[in-house]
């Protein structure tokens, strides 16, 4: 039998092959309590954020008192603070359950949905003949599947809450910072909304500079999950085989091989090392530097008068908040890249399944 040449797919392609199995999960008759459960999580966000916009303000008050020296104020915002710090609880506690509950079923089915179509009509048997990228199976629908379901739940919760406070934070930033006046050459020059503009300028470098030292980790992680399967697999094998072949260089071989597999998946671990390095650089830096440049943008005003003390915390405290929003992306790439990788290796074993029913049965 002719074999085609195999052409890989694109990531489009893979992406578009993946959703097409895992949205069954929120079709169907069962389906409704997902949405229940997903409505529940939304929720729960608009929740959060309105808790979290309370405690800015509360931030603002409390140390306003401070500097007044005022201790009624301080018991009063005291008081104040522990029905928002029960509510924030509560809601992270429904938050950790709601989320880990909707992967746990959503892994379920999906796995449920592969194992079915891997064993059904001797597609296990006949998948050895295709020529789609398929290796390791059993590792793509245990731990594969599993990325592929979880990290969905977790980004598209934290993508619509960043959302909402970019545009619930930012108009705090706009009304608490106002405007900055310079003089610059003998001449003022008042910036509008200075504390909005130095933020979107800010998270637009560090999204750049993310982007530029990690577009390759999607590649990367399926070069690692690739190895670290067939490492796996090698070792399934011969624990499987027992004492190896009958050949009296049996065991050499067995060892060899498994040796070459553990080489690469140090080598590709090592690479992984190194980009993570370098992404952190980025994260950790930010999240050191971020708050004082927040602190540092207001200082001016402060020193003017122009600012209290209460104000400059509420302002640092919301520039920190929108920085976060806006820069979803560069805190979760890693994530997206991991989900991308299992997603695409998922998609990859699904349409090898797909081809055994339009191949004929070499056997």
């Amino acid at each position: 039998m002719l074999r085609r040449t195999y052409l890989a797919p694109g990531e489009r392609e893979l992406l578009l092959r993946f959703w097409r199995s895992a949205s069954g999960f929120w079709r169907g008759r069962a389906a409704w309590k997902a949405w229940l459960i997903a409505l529940g999580l939304i929720a729960t966000v608009l929740l959060q954020l309105w808790v979290q916009y309370r405690l800015n303000f509360w931030n603002r008050d409390f140390f306003d008192a401070i500097a007044r020296m005022d201790e009624s104020g301080l018991w009063t915002q005291a008081g104040r603070f522990v029905p928002l710090a029960a509510a924030s609880l509560s809601l992270a506690l429904f938050s950790v359950w709601g989320r880990m509950t909707m992967q746990r079923n959503w892994r379920e089915w999906l796995s449920n949905h592969l194992y079915d179509y891997w064993l059904a009509n001797d597609r296990y048997v006949r998948l050895k003949f295709a020529v789609v990228d398929h290796q390791a199976p059993e590792f793509r629908i245990a731990e594969d599947a599993r990325v592929a379901t979880d990290f969905p739940v977790d980004l598209a919760l934290g993508l619509f809450s960043s959302v909402l406070t970019f545009f619930t934070f930012i108009s705090v930033l706009w009304t608490v910072g106002d405007s900055l006046p310079l003089s610059l050459l003998g001449t003022t020059v008042t910036i509008p909304g200075y504390l909005v503009i130095a933020v979107v300028l800010y998270s637009v470098l560090l999204a750049v500079a993310m982007w530029l030292i990690a577009h390759h980790l999607t590649q990367i992680i399926e070069n690692n999950k690739q190895t670290e399967a067939e490492l796996r697999s090698i070792g399934t094998h011969l624990r499987e085989s027992g004492e190896g072949t009958a050949l009296p260089d049996g065991r050499r071989d067995g060892r060899q091989s498994i040796g070459a597999a553990l080489r690469a998946v140090i080598e590709v671990w090592r690479v992984y090392l190194w980009q993570l390095m370098r992404m952190t650089v980025i994260t950790h830096t930010s999240t050191l530097v971020t708050p004082i440049i927040g602190l540092l943008l207001c200082t001016p005003k402060y020193l003017d008068g122009a600012m209290t003390l209460g104000e400059v915390v509420q302002a640092a405290a919301a520039f920190v908040v929108v920085q976060g929003a806006i820069n979803w992306f560069t805190d979760n790439y890693g994530k997206l890249a991991e989900w991308a990788a299992s997603a695409n290796r998922v998609a990859s074993l699904l349409l090898a399944l797909d081809e055994t029913d339009a191949e004929p049965n070499p056997g």
